[in-house]
Formats: structure tokens, sequence, C-alpha cells
């Protein structure tokens, strides 16, 4: 809920895009805000979770977030994307997948 948050759904939704991670914006009860802003954000897990991720890396995840969202359009772009990078490097979709030529 974004409500009382200086980004609104959009924002935070492209500024976690920056990142690395994906999320959507998403209406919340009696949204302020017009439908393609919203004042909400709706995070998937499920890829997380088929990635294997352990409660420590579901926490970091956690972290990266509600530090790009307390921060807003002060936060450290590089850094958090760093952090998400090594998370994503220490749970692959699958070995050798990284290793893929498109012919």
């Amino acid at each position: 809920d974004l409500r009382n948050s200086e980004l609104d759904g959009q924002q935070a939704e492209d500024l976690l895009h920056e990142v690395g991670i994906t999320v959507n914006r998403n209406a919340v009860p009696n949204d302020p805000r017009p439908p393609m802003v919203t004042s909400g954000l709706r995070i998937g897990t499920p890829a997380l979770a088929t990635r294997g991720l352990d409660s420590a890396a579901f926490t970091e995840v956690a972290d990266i977030i509600g530090t790009a969202l307390a921060n807003g359009k002060n936060a450290d772009v590089a850094a958090l994307r760093a952090r998400v990078d090594k998370v994503a490097a220490d749970f692959p979709l699958y070995d050798g997948l990284e290793d893929w030529k498109l012919v």
C-alpha cells in the first residue's frame, strides 16, 4: 500500500524494474489514484520459489524492495541491482542456462 508514500504504483513498479525486480502495480481498496497509476503493488513469489530461494534469500529480496521504496527517487539503483544480481546468481533458474547461445 503506497498511499502514504512519495511513490505511486507506477513509479514504484518502474523503480523496482530498474533494480531487476518485476512487480505489478495494482489498485488498493478505495484507491485514490487512477487505475493506470494505482497506489499498490503485487509481488509474485512463485518465480522465487521455483528458483529455490530459501528464507534468507526471501528476506534479502524483501529488504531490497523495502530499501528501494523507502529511498524512492534517491535509491542507489546500482547497489540494489548488484544485490539482485547476487541473489539471481546464487539461485539460478537451472545450471547451464547462462551458457546457452542463440544461433
